[in-house]
This record gives structure tokens, C-alpha cells and sequence, in this order.
């Protein structure tokens, strides 16, 4: 473990040992604590703010780091003082990380192993915490922040944090708890992302321009849209550049587990799942959402993810007057993007045959659009595909764009012709550098067009 304050040059004659499975520069630490604790009134520190707690704090740690006679280099103590003070009254060695801007995600497996993601890359960090009772310290902390409680009683715990100084995003914080962790208290961290527009997902190579005016295209013109990929993949950030182009005058209603769609629009509603008490009751999942959403006169539904039997609300809501809505799910194709959701529409309590539910799903999604994480972190659009299958039929799906590897370029298809026409009927130009298939040409009409 190194990070600044430890490997330190050394300590005063009075230092006390490490204790057995410890290191030098863990037991200093929790001298230190124990001698801030004997220094200074909780009472009164309570009554302060967080700056000026800690604050105060750090003076009186420099002084007891000079009294002791503890050698350290100004760096050094400098990275001493923050990680008491942060183990004393913040997150521990969560802080720096926390106000690391490219960290999109922290993992803990236990008290000494933390890993974050840095640009879809993971990396572990090299400090962790000094042992498991901190680390669970740090999770009462989190989760009380929330009115949440975690313990034996109740080992697994699911919330969002709202953004604060330390979590200007806010973040989605799941706790594991041992017997159910067997390496100790696991805990994931995923910080929200900032909403990034379509411009700086074009800068950043997820998706061409003509694609982008395509998909901004088709959201004025009120098609269902769903965004598939695997997990994080992008789906959210995806969904929130695509609701930019929703028009302001209408009214939108977001639903999602946890709120992470940031949108710009001013008349914007949004609702949030809720978890049964420790009692099981009083839960409220996706699908009551979806439903009570239908009384809110909704423009437009945009759900953040359906993995259950909400499927088969959201497609009735997309076919019966709530054209334009969004949503994600968790796929590896767009052909299996489809199979998914049909599937999780038939897991709803209202049995269905499986010919109607077919019909539900080819009367209400458009488009979709297909996202993956590639191996060095970056996310993509590797397909945008047509759903121009009708009723009952198999499903047919007719191939706009999508990604070459090989040739590191964005192939275009010529348009289906239902496509563009329902573009053209609501007022929406295509977009240079596409064609539109001839009528009679098929499903996916002639090769594609590379553009890099």
C-alpha cells in the first residue's frame, strides 16, 4: 500500500508496534485516531460544518504529528493528516477517489482490494482500507446518508446518493455483506454520468454524424426507440443524448431504479423505484411506475431499463398514444434485443398468447440502437436497425448502420422506405449520406457505404 503518506521515513521512539497482521503504517494511523479522539470534543465538532471540521482537524493532527516526534516529509505528513481525517470523519480512501473526475466506477472486494474504472478500464488502486471494522465504518456512513440500514439482519443493501460537495453526480451504491461476501464487505460504487450530447459522443468516436442527425431525426419525429447493449455499455448516456432532442413544449415522465438521466427539458417528471422495508412490504417496482404514468398525460415515457414484466406495459404504452418514447435493455444484438423483450413482456402475471405478444412488439418499437464496450474502454454504436416487420410476422429487421470493425468506419445502409417516408410525413429532412431502398429491393436493400 502506497499512496503518499505511507512507506514514510520514520516514526518517534513512543510509537506503538503494529499489531499481528498489520502494517507499520496502519497501526500510526490508528494511534493517530485514537490520539484525535482523546484531542478534540465530538460534541462540538458536530455542531460545525464539514469544512471546517476537518479543518480543525488537521491542525490538531499536525500538532499531535510534532508532539509525538513522528519524521515524515512535508508530503508526506500532508498525506498523513488527510487519511486520518478522512477515516476519522469522511469515506477513508474513498475521498481522493471520489473527486477523481475519470472515475466512472469504484469496486471494493474486501477491506484491502479496491478497484476503480477509468475510461471503461479497470485498475487497482494500490491503498485500501486498514481493515474490515473501517471499512464497515465507511459503509454505515454512506448508507445512512439515505436513512438506509445494512447489518447481518439485512446483508445486501441497493441505493442512490444524491448529489452532494463529495458526489456532485450523485452515485448507486450496492453493499454485500458477509455470510453472503466471503472476502468481506463488497461494495460497488457507480458515479452517474454528466450528460454528454450527442456532439461529444461524435467527438469521441461512439457515433458518426449522419447517424446522430438520423437518431435526433427520428426522436422529433416521435419513433419508439430502444437502446440495447450489455452492461455498461453506455445505454444511459446513449438515452440521455437522445432526449435532448425530444421538443421542450411536451411533457415527459422518467422512470428508472435508480434516477441517473439528467434531462434538459423543463417539464420533465421524474419517478423512482422503491425497495420493500425490512418488513417486505411497501416495495414499488418499474412496472407500478409505468402504470401510474399512463394517468400523469405523458408526451413521452422514457424508462431507463426494463428487465421484467414492465416490457409488456411499455410496448402497450408506445402502441396506444404515447408515441416517441425511449427505453434500454440489456442485449448482445439487435436481433436479440427483440427476442429479450418479447420475452420479458410474457413474464407479466397477464397471460398472453405468444402470436399477440409478437404484435405488441412489432406494432410498438422502431428503432434500435445497438451499443458495445469495447476491449480499451470505449463505447460505441455498432448498429442502428428498422424494425419493419408488421403484426404477426417474424420479425424483420432492416440494417441503417452499423460499425466495421476492420475497416474502423461506420458503414451506411440505404433507408427502408416505411422509415423514410414516416421521417417525411412528420416534417424531418434525411440526412446527407443517406439513400432510400427501393420499395420492392427487400429487407436490407444493397451493400453499405463506409465512412470513417
Amino acid at each position: 500500500m502506497t499512496d503518499g503518506y505511507l512507506g514514510f521515513a520514520g516514526v518517534g521512539p513512543g510509537t506503538a508496534g503494529p499489531s499481528a497482521g498489520e502494517s507499520s503504517d496502519e497501526a500510526l494511523v490508528r494511534r493517530l485516531k485514537r490520539l484525535l479522539l482523546e484531542e478534540v470534543d465530538l460534541h462540538e465538532l458536530g455542531r460545525l460544518d464539514e469544512a471546517t471540521r476537518r479543518t480543525r482537524l488537521e491542525r490538531v493532527l499536525n500538532h499531535l504529528v510534532s508532539r509525538e516526534g513522528i519524521i515524515l516529509s512535508t508530503r508526506e505528513r500532508t498525506s498523513l493528516v488527510r487519511r486520518v481525517v478522512d477515516e476519522a470523519v469522511g469515506l477513508g480512501v474513498l475521498e481522493p477517489i471520489l473527486a477523481d473526475p475519470s472515475v466512472s466506477e469504484i469496486m471494493i472486494n474486501g477491506h484491502d482490494t479496491v478497484y476503480v474504472e477509468k475510461f471503461g478500464v479497470l485498475e487497482r488502486i494500490p491503498s485500501g482500507f486498514t481493515s474490515n471494522e473501517q471499512l464497515l465504518q465507511t459503509i454505515d456512513r454512506i448508507v445512512s446518508t439515505v436513512n438506509r440500514r445494512v447489518d447481518e439482519s439485512s446483508p445486501m443493501v441497493d441505493a442512490r446518493l444524491p448529489p452532494d460537495a463529495r458526489l456532485p453526480r450523485g452515485a448507486r451504491v450496492n453493499v454485500v455483506l458477509p455470510p453472503l461476501a466471503l472476502r468481506g464487505p463488497t461494495v460497488t460504487i457507480r458515479l452517474f454520468p454528466r450528460r454528454y450530447g450527442m456532439d461529444e459522443l461524435m467527438a469521441r468516436g461512439a457515433v458518426d454524424k449522419a447517424t446522430a442527425e438520423l437518431l435526433a431525426a427520428a426522436v422529433r419525429a416521435r419513433l419508439n426507440i430502444v437502446v440495447s447493449g450489455g452492461t455498461a455499455s453506455g445505454k444511459t448516456t446513449m438515452l440521455n443524448a437522445l432526449s435532448a432532442y425530444i421538443p421542450e413544449h411536451e411533457r415527459i415522465v422518467t422512470i428508472e431504479d435508480a434516477a441517473e438521466l439528467s434531462l434538459a427539458q423543463e417539464h420533465v417528471v421524474q419517478l423512482e423505484t422503491r425497495p420493500a422495508n425490512v418488513e417486505g412490504r411497501g416495495a414499488i417496482t418499474i412496472r407500478d411506475l409505468v402504470r401510474n404514468s399512463l394517468r400523469m398525460r405523458p408526451d413521452r415515457i422514457v424508462v431507463g431499463e426494463v428487465r421484467g414484466g414492465e416490457a409488456l406495459d411499455m410496448l402497450q404504452a408506445m402502441n396506444t398514444g404515447h408515441e416517441g418514447s425511449l427505453t434500454t435493455v440489456h442485449a448482445n444484438t439487435t436481433d436479440d434485443a427483440l427476442s429479450r423483450m418479447e420475452t420479458l413482456a410474457s413474464l407479466s402475471e397477464v397471460e398472453i398468447p405468444f402470436h399477440a405478444l409478437r404484435d405488441q412488439v412489432n406494432s410498438s418499437i422502431d428503432l434500435i440502437v445497438q451499443l458495445v464496450r469495447g476491449p480499451d474502454g470505449t463505447r460505441r454504436v455498432v448498429e442502428v436497425a428498422y424494425l419493419s416487420s408488421r403484426r404477426r410476422e417474424e420479425f424483420a429487421l432492416s440494417r441503417i448502420v452499423h460499425w466495421d470493425n476492420p475497416l474502423r468506419a461506420f458503414v451506411r445502409h440505404p433507408l427502408h422506405h416505411q422509415l423514410a417516408a414516416r421521417l417525411v410525413e412528420r416534417g424531418e429532412e434525411l440526412p446527407d449520406g443517406f439513400v432510400v431502398a427501393d420499395e420492392h429491393s427487400g429487407v436490407d436493400a444493397g451493400g453499405g457505404v463506409a465512412w470513417s
